[in-house]
């Protein structure tokens, strides 16, 4: 919803289903192939992380750089707490992020089967 809103605010055009079929486009997103690689170095064991956080660095730069690795490590970090304890998605956000999250199948995944 961030991304959308943000998206509004400054007139920027953000393709959401390029979070589940990116089809090479980063939906818009400035350097989306290093910050996805990134984050999913940061998941995969069997990846090489070092070079994918130089690969980031290289596009973004060290600012950037450390603002997605907070957004990483906070993303990581909420999600996992709420996803364990079982806190719904608030009605008001389920109503605003309804359109997209049909349009992406968010709901046909497993982990948020009853939720919405």
């Amino acid at each position: 919803m961030l991304l959308r809103g943000s998206g509004e605010h400054t007139g920027d055009a953000y393709d959401l289903s390029a979070i589940v079929d990116d089809r090479g486009t980063g939906g818009g997103v400035a350097a989306a192939a290093a910050l996805t690689g990134y984050a999913n170095a940061f998941f995969d064991d069997e990846a090489d992380f070092a070079a994918a956080r130089d690969r980031l660095h290289a596009e973004i730069g060290g600012e950037a750089l450390v603002d997605a690795a907070g957004v990483l490590a906070i993303f990581n970090a909420v999600v996992r707490i709420a996803d364990s304890t079982g806190i719904p998605l608030e009605d008001q956000k389920a109503e605003m992020s309804a359109d997209f999250r049909d349009a992406l199948g968010i709901g046909d995944y497993p982990s948020t089967e009853g939720k919405f």
